[in-house]
């Protein structure tokens, strides 16, 4: 049977165990010696996915050598917890993370993070795409694509965990994936402002499709291919993420729109939303790219405090008029 570890016992390290372990050898690794303890007596993550079972298959543990004898690796750290993670890896083991984004103060994606830290040869991957941790954990059908800059281990490591009721595609795109998966967490955001402030369903509709511009425009200037902006871990996973109740990234942005303090937000959220990070590193890349990218500008200026949520909507309306 093969052997899958999951590096990371947050929401979705939990969820995607939890689904492979019908079919798969599975381990899940928590940093913390007490929340590995916790998690297989009770069978349960009530932190960050209450009421989900954690099948009895699946081996909890918080030595990272137990989890280094697997065939296939998953990190499900968020992004700015990979780096450390890499680096505690003694074993050269297949890899694929589950993390989107851009790495604080250096602006990496984690493909580039992990070739700093693994070498530019190390068999390694994405895993993105639409899917909120908790509909996959109770068994909802979702479509996730595996993305590797080598082909044979792409469409090797997505025949490992699709299966069941969760489809996974195979990509070589892999700049493609990863920019999707992270500024598409910086739309939520404004979506989620947008419906804050009571702007509506036509506004929200804007906002998205405006913001899909923006990360083709990103992903053209990066390298990525335009199908797969207009795939699964772009248009699909922006679409989630911007309209369902689940998201963090929503969440945030309506709760700025209410006028609550950003710091205030994250300490009530209790996990992390990574369109709070990412929205800098995006401006910021934008920039140096001479990349436009209005809707991740007034986000960013929100989140600075350097604009109310309305001024910021206000100021995108009022942008000159342009050929779409």
């Amino acid at each position: 049977m093969t052997r899958v570890a999951v590096l990371g016992a947050g929401a979705w390290g939990t969820s995607i165990a939890s689904v492979l372990a019908a079919r798969l050898d599975v381990t899940l690794w928590a940093r913390d010696p007490a929340q590995a303890e916790a998690l297989a007596r009770s069978r349960r993550n009530e932190r960050y996915l209450p009421g989900v079972e954690i099948p009895a298959a699946i081996k909890v543990t918080s030595n990272l050598a137990d989890a280094e004898a697997a065939d296939l690796m998953l990190a499900a750290t968020p992004v700015g917890g990979l780096r450390d993670l890499l680096r505690k890896l003694k074993k050269e083991s297949s890899l694929v993370w589950l993390c989107k984004g851009f790495e604080q103060g250096t602006g990496l994606l984690p493909h580039q993070i992990v070739e700093q830290t693994l070498g530019a040869g190390a068999r390694c991957g994405a895993l993105s795409g639409p899917s909120f941790a908790e509909e996959v954990a109770r068994g909802l059908p979702c479509a996730l694509t595996l993305a590797a800059r080598d082909a044979a281990f792409a469409r090797e490591a997505a025949a490992m965990v699709h299966g069941g009721r969760m489809r996974v595609y195979y990509s070589t795109d892999l700049v493609g994936v990863e920019i999707g998966g992270a500024v598409k967490n910086v739309m939520a955001i404004a979506a989620g402002i947008s419906d804050g402030l009571g702007l509506g369903h036509n506004a929200r509709a804007a906002l998205i499709t405006r913001g899909l511009a923006e990360i083709a425009r990103l992903g053209a200037a990066m390298g990525g291919q335009a199908e797969t902006i207009f795939g699964l871990t772009g248009a699909g996973d922006l679409i989630l993420t911007a309209t369902g109740d689940l998201s963090r990234n929503r969440r945030v942005g309506l709760q700025l729109a209410q006028g609550l303090a950003l710091q205030k937000i994250l300490d009530q959220l209790g996990h992390v939303a990574e369109g709070v990070y990412t929205a800098r590193e995006v401006a910021k890349l934008a920039r140096e790219r001479g990349v436009e990218m209005p809707v991740t500008d007034a986000v960013n200026a929100v989140l600075e405090g350097k604009l109310l949520p309305a001024t910021a909507v206000e100021r995108l309306l009022a942008r000159d008029l342009k050929r779409e």
